[in-house]
């Protein structure tokens, strides 16, 4: 009898679980590529939050890996699991129609976190939480510009081309030059992101015999691959000014030190914190913001404690 009642009990409680899982809210993620350094931070923030939320949120992360098949794919597949809520961290800001329709028709809600999509006009069920890209170009750009006296060559190291946070943060850095004439670009390249692919551009501008005051780069990665070069060409600290994106660990470090400049903070505790708060009320049919936007904040040497 005692086996009996220990195996019902069993059956009883395994019957429980499989209820407080099903009651539990699925939520597929399509990362563009974890090993992007910003991106493991805001994967990771993420992660913290649906842990911490009461409704049992369960996240189920693919890496893309830069690769906009794979994405629609992991997307399709999401949908055919019948998940609660689709977000999606796009590899490519133009070319995510294909994965608006797919998330509308299944009528499944459709989070767009860190990078909003080129289609500003996105159907309702839609919503995009993410950071005003021109405002970072602008921010990191007018502090160089105040530092430089309105005047001096710069280089810029871009991001990834296909990516519109790229083209906006470039766009404030031009918005903000507009008032400056006596500052002009140098040199404008892609880093794609990359510290050494940042190291690499300047280490050859180096090379080349080419003068400039100051590096904007559209992240801390490359700006701090920058760094690299300039140290490693036997320039004396802050001669040339870095500045970066971001306010990743190193990032803030280097400001720190005087290897960056500046920088500016974009926060994926608050874009991670969204994306899960605005797919949860998605999900329970509660009203939401079709544009949920987290605020940069400027980081200097004088206040770069505030963020660490």
């Amino acid at each position: 009898m005692k086996t009996k009642t220990r195996i019902a009990s069993l059956a009883l409680s395994l019957m429980l679980a499989s209820g407080a899982a099903l009651a539990d809210l699925k939520i597929g993620v399509s990362m563009s590529q974890f090993d992007d350094t910003w991106l493991t931070y805001l994967r990771e923030s993420m992660d913290k939050k649906a842990k911490s939320m009461p409704d049992g949120v369960g996240l189920q992360f693919e890496d893309a890996r830069s690769d906009v098949v794979k994405q629609l794919s992991q997307v399709e597949s999401f949908i055919s699991q019948k998940v609660d809520a689709i977000i999606v961290n796009p590899v490519d800001t133009a070319a995510t129609q294909r994965i608006t329709k797919a998330a509308v028709a299944a009528g499944i809600p459709l989070v767009y976190v860190n990078r909003r999509p080129d289609d500003l006009k996105l159907p309702a069920g839609v919503v995009t939480v993410a950071s005003d890209d021109l405002e970072a170009g602008r921010m990191q750009m007018q502090y160089l510009a105040d530092k430089m006296g309105g005047k001096g060559d710069i280089v810029i190291l871009l991001g990834d081309l296909a990516n519109n946070s790229t083209t906006n943060r470039t766009k404030g850095v031009k918005e903000v030059l507009a008032k400056y004439p006596n500052i002009k670009i140098e040199q404008e390249q892609t880093g794609t992101w990359s510290r050494d692919k940042g190291m690499t551009l300047v280490n050859d501008w180096l090379t080349q015999g080419r003068e400039f005051n100051a590096v904007v780069a559209n992240n801390d990665e490359m700006a701090i691959g920058a760094s690299m070069a300039l140290k490693g060409a036997g320039k004396e600290k802050g001669s040339v000014l870095i500045a970066g994106v971001d306010g990743t660990p190193d990032g803030l470090n280097a400001v720190k030190k005087g290897d960056m400049a500046v920088s500016v903070f974009q926060d994926a505790k608050g874009q991670a914190d969204g994306s899960i708060d605005t797919a949860v009320k998605m999900i329970k049919k509660q009203p939401v913001e079709q544009s949920v936007w987290v605020p940069y904040r400027l980081i200097t040497p004088e206040n770069v404690d505030q963020f660490k």
